[in-house]
């Protein structure tokens, strides 16, 4: 049934369901989230967006780690006539949908902080289209999708009303952001020994580290901007458009040194350079950017 079904959407093939599939695809891509999550971040409601990046962070680590343990090959593989689009975005295993996850633990979130039902409703089927571009482009099974889905409104529709409340008692979030961040540092570490020494399959847990190394350095973040920052979100237009350029730029050409590490490097290279971005994100530009006045201090820590 699954095959026939991906035999079904190759048939429907056309120059403009191609493009609306990339398009969809890339919505549901960390660059472009971390751009939204820096917006939130820096502009919008710094809560929320602890609450948004906490479940995304959760949902793409229980995913990734489901990957490893499953390792389901993905269609095109499997059917090589099946015609596949937007490889470089299938890394890793099959099974469940990273693309769907991220946009289901993403969306909805932000959505339900508006307070508007009509804004969540849009966002989960934003988030089933999302999905669907993966069927669509040929780098996923109906199952991974329907999977990455439900695992994903779990986080963005349950489980992220616990990281409100977490982030509304100070000590708790020192205590989670503490936590989380030395687990996340040393899971990570370890599968950046393991892939390194070649004693780990690089296909289904090459993935899994970098999630765990970034979520180290956001919590990290956290922690620093907690204890010792405390930004105001800045309302005004002009730098609140700053301090997301100026974070962002950052976080590319951090992303851009993959191309200057040796290939001996590469596992620790990525280690280093996703704890770096979590950490930059959340703690280290806000602190920054408030001795350049670029982001205000609320009233107390």
């Amino acid at each position: 049934m699954q095959y026939s079904f991906l035999v079904l959407m190759q048939s429907l093939n056309n120059d403009f369901l191609t493009l609306a599939a990339n398009f969809l695809s890339l919505l549901g891509e960390e660059t472009f989230l971390i751009v939204i999550l820096l917006i939130i971040y820096y502009i919008c409601d710094k809560k929320a967006g602890f609450s948004i990046f906490s479940s995304l962070l959760g949902a793409e680590i229980l995913t990734n780690a489901v990957k490893a343990v499953v390792r389901a090959p993905r269609p095109f593989t499997v059917h090589p006539h099946l015609l596949a689009d937007r490889l470089e975005t299938a890394t890793g295993y099959s099974f469940p949908s990273g693309h769907t996850t991220g946009a289901a633990a993403f969306y909805p979130v932000a959505a339900r902080k508006s307070g508007r039902k009509i804004l969540l409703v849009l966002s989960i089927i934003l988030a089933a289209l999302i999905g669907l571009s993966r069927n669509y482009l040929m780098v996923h099974w109906p199952v991974d999708v329907i999977t990455g889905l439900m695992i994903g409104l779990v986080f963005s529709l349950a489980i992220s009303l616990i990281f409100d409340r977490i982030y509304e008692d100070r000590n708790l979030r020192i205590r989670f952001c503490t936590i989380y961040s030395v687990a996340g540092g040393v899971l990570a570490l370890i599968l950046t020994v393991l892939l390194s020494l070649k004693a780990a399959d690089e296909t289904a847990f090459s993935d899994l580290m970098k999630i765990l190394s970034l979520s180290c350095g956001a919590y990290a973040g956290c922690l620093l901007e907690t204890e010792k920052v405390n930004f105001k979100v800045c309302r005004s237009a002009g730098k609140g458009i700053a301090n997301m350029a100026f974070s962002l730029i950052i976080i590319l050409a951090i992303m851009g040194l993959k191309a200057v590490i040796p290939p001996q490097y590469y596992y620790p290279g990525s280690f280093v350079r996703y704890a770096l971005i979590g950490f930059w994100a959340t703690g280290l530009y806000p602190l920054i950017a408030v001795k350049l006045k670029l982001l205000g201090v609320a009233e107390s820590l």
